[in-house]
């Protein structure tokens, strides 16, 4: 979820990959394979986040950390998770952008 958290906080901002990925210092591929969930992104690379959108690393990570493996505490947070991310891509969709666009 780390991965699709990261796109739609590019697109919510309206910046293509090339556009992010050079204000991350990293080639839009790079940045293309970390959205898709092929690659995990690095610390620094996270830090490099919250710099660009002023998002503490706490908030991007939210998606991604594991809380505790209690059952009741996973399920709150995959409910929680995804209504944030139905609302981050709800406001995507308002600005034009479709999932997925570059």
């Amino acid at each position: 979820m780390l991965n699709e958290a990261l796109r739609l906080m590019r697109v919510f901002h309206d910046l293509a990959q090339k556009e992010l990925a050079e204000k991350l210092g990293i080639s839009k591929s790079y940045l293309s394979e970390i959205e898709s969930g092929k690659k995990v992104p690095t610390l620094d690379l996270l830090n490099r986040y919250s710099e660009v959108f002023d998002i503490p690393v706490s908030s991007i990570m939210f998606f991604s950390e594991s809380l505790n493996k209690d059952v009741k505490t996973e399920k709150l947070r995959t409910f929680v998770s995804s209504k944030i991310l139905a609302i981050l891509n709800f406001i995507a969709e308002r600005s034009g952008h479709s999932y997925g666009e570059e």
